[in-house]
């Protein structure tokens, strides 16, 4: 990145928005001692990473993977603080988690995606975490629940913890063939927008699943405004004894982040807000002309529902929706529109424009 990336001491917040990049790295699961070591090390040769981070309990989907080294990995991660200075940051699903990382003063917590989605999880862990002063990220649910994902800061946070933060890691998504859990931005920056105080993090690696990727979606969560990034990277990826697809070595993770390009919102600059402003006020005109679009064609669509009832005719006809799916793709072609948004939206119109007809063919 073109700027430095912020150094942290052990009296520091290492959480707030205002010390951004916040970069996060290491291996998927901590292995030996050996392989934790030298990856810190390497890392902190990099110069491009504040914070270690290191799985040691792993939620596995089958019960005959590799589900992490458990307790004794954790004297690894206090000898990785002596050696490289790095804070050191671990996932926890349970309260014991909790409890042993306090033990051997990990400085970070995260709770993972699958332990997100369960709110009797999620508060075990906050009730183990009431009266103690430790940051606390949160990952979203593995599905796209906006609720379960602010449910779990609003439990850690009642539990007294005053640094907390977020990690956006993707959605599940059955029959994506593209990312290992599809990124839909447009929910993390919605929770970004109900949640303007908190970290967000990007977690590319998981989003990927792959590494030839993560630096365009590394790239993306930056130009989106994210605070920071947390990625994968191992001594050996090829050999990992978990998700070895989507980790990259120290070196080629130092390059990664010196490539990337950190944006600016530039709110106190005048002359860029100004000519901002007036692009905005355009679009803003746009949308009006957009909504008052669809207010007329569902003025429209509500007498076509009508004369759907008088005449006895049912509301979806399959020919007529083929033919605007097709003429909308042709348009979408010809204005530089991907086919996916198209349908999409016009998905949206239609599925609006029957809810329409189906309230007309209800009333008496």
């Amino acid at each position: 990145m073109e700027e430095n990336v912020n150094t942290y001491n052990r009296n520091a917040s290492w959480l707030t928005k205002d010390k951004r990049p916040i970069v996060i790295a290491g291996p998927c699961s901590a292995e030996t001692e050996e392989q934790v070591l030298e990856t810190a090390v390497r890392l902190k040769k990099t110069g491009k990473s504040d914070i270690f981070r290191a799985g040691i309990w792993k939620p596995r989907t089958s019960p005959g993977s590799f589900e992490g080294v458990g307790t004794k990995g954790l004297p690894w991660l206090q000898k990785v603080k002596e050696q490289t200075g790095f804070p050191v940051t671990v996932e926890v699903a349970k309260a014991s988690h909790v409890e042993l990382c306090l033990e051997f003063n990990v400085d970070i917590l995260w709770i993972g995606a699958r332990t997100t989605v369960n709110p009797f999880a999620v508060q075990e862990i906050a009730d183990a975490l009431k009266g103690v002063d430790i940051p606390v990220l949160i990952k979203n649910p593995i599905n796209p629940d906006l609720a379960l994902w602010n449910g779990s800061i609003e439990r850690i946070k009642k539990a007294g913890v005053k640094e907390v933060g977020a990690i956006h890691r993707g959605f599940s998504n059955l029959g994506e063939k593209y990312y290992r859990n599809r990124p839909q931005w447009q929910i993390a920056i919605e929770f970004m927008r109900l949640n303007p105080d908190l970290p967000m993090i990007c977690d590319p690696s998981h989003i990927c699943g792959r590494r030839d990727i993560l630096q365009d979606v590394g790239q993306k969560a930056m130009d989106l405004d994210f605070d920071g990034l947390m990625i994968e990277s191992h001594i050996d990826p090829d050999n990992a004894w978990s998700d070895a697809k989507q980790q990259i070595t120290p070196e080629v993770f130092g390059k990664m982040i010196t490539e990337m390009k950190l944006r600016h919102d530039f709110e106190d600059n005048p002359r860029l807000q100004s000519k901002l402003e007036q692009l905005r006020e355009t679009i803003d005109h746009i949308d009006e002309e957009i909504l008052n679009a669809l207010s007329n064609r569902m003025t429209i669509v509500r007498e076509i529902g009508q004369y759907k009832k008088d005449n006895n005719m049912t509301i979806y006809q399959d020919k007529r929706w083929n033919e605007i799916i097709e003429k909308s793709k042709e348009q979408a072609s010809k204005s530089g529109l991907s086919d996916a948004f198209i349908i999409k939206y016009i998905s949206s119109v239609h599925d609006e424009s029957i809810d329409q007809q189906a309230k007309i063919m209800k009333k008496e």
